[in-house]
């Protein structure tokens, strides 16, 4: 259960790089602990520039912010190139947890085997880095957020490379972590159904200044999606047994070569 007092919130903040174009405008935001919030939005939106603010990243144009510095942000890729291990990769996250001039201790090489296991990485600990696929790297990205025990956790677009199952694991995990260990957390994504399965709360971002925000059941609609994509949305309840849920199905332009809907 996600507790009522926010752990980090942003109140009225806008943000421009050039004071021309907005990424958006007079937005306000909380986290809470235990809670998941989806925030969707189309391309160029300035959903990654949000959770860079968020984190502290970045210095918004304008507004208040009440941050949180244990907070771990998750980027969508990971490219470096030097030959690091995937162990070194997750004891990065240590990094407040080792001083300067140490090395790590073996208590933050088993915080970082335990993220490692959590996301189902452990056996890949000696690998190269730079040998993974995309979704590997992503996992790996997760478990160097977990090793540093942070309250906060932010990730952009966490599931975009990975497969179905792998997306499965992901979106589990991200529940596990809000319900056991009461982290807050939220993540950018391109995919309704990732919001609906795992989302408390949902921001969809409309334009610069005008966003939907509230509970995930109230604001993930047929009529708000098609607002944000712009775009004809269906939805449908499926489900197996004592298990159903919302889905929503992008009616895209699929055109034969003469030009007639199909």
């Amino acid at each position: 259960m996600a507790s009522d007092r926010a752990i980090l919130r942003i109140e009225a903040v806008s943000q421009s790089y050039d004071s021309v174009r907005w990424q958006f405008r007079n937005l306000y935001l909380d986290l809470r602990a235990g809670e998941i919030v989806a925030i969707l939005g189309p391309n160029g939106r300035g959903k990654s520039t949000l959770l860079r603010v968020l984190a502290g990243l970045v210095k918004p144009t304008s507004g208040d912010l009440s941050l949180n510095p244990q907070t771990g942000f998750v980027p969508q890729e990971f490219s470096g190139s030097f030959a690091y291990s995937v162990l070194d990769i997750v004891l990065m996250g240590r990094a407040r947890h080792v001083a300067l001039f140490q090395t790590p201790s073996k208590i933050d090489i088993e915080k970082a085997m335990e993220a490692l296991r959590a996301t189902g990485m452990a056996d890949y600990a000696s690998y190269n880095v730079n040998v993974l696929s995309g979704g590997e790297r992503q996992l790996v990205l997760i478990a160097r957020a977990l090793a540093g025990q942070n309250r906060i956790l932010l990730l952009d677009e966490p599931a975009s490379a990975l497969d179905l199952k792998n997306q499965d694991i992901v979106l589990s995990l991200l529940g596990e972590l809000a319900d056991r260990d009461k982290l807050a957390i939220a993540f950018t994504t391109h995919q309704p159904n990732h919001a609906m399965a795992v989302a408390d709360r949902t921001l969809m971002m409309l334009d610069q200044a005008r966003i939907i925000f509230g509970a995930t059941d109230e604001v993930m609609n047929q009529a708000n999606l098609e607002d944000l994509y712009g775009i004809p949305v269906r939805s449908a309840r499926l489900g197996s047994g004592d298990v159903e849920e919302t889905v929503f199905v992008p009616v895209f332009r699929q055109r034969n070569r003469r030009g007639q809907r199909r």
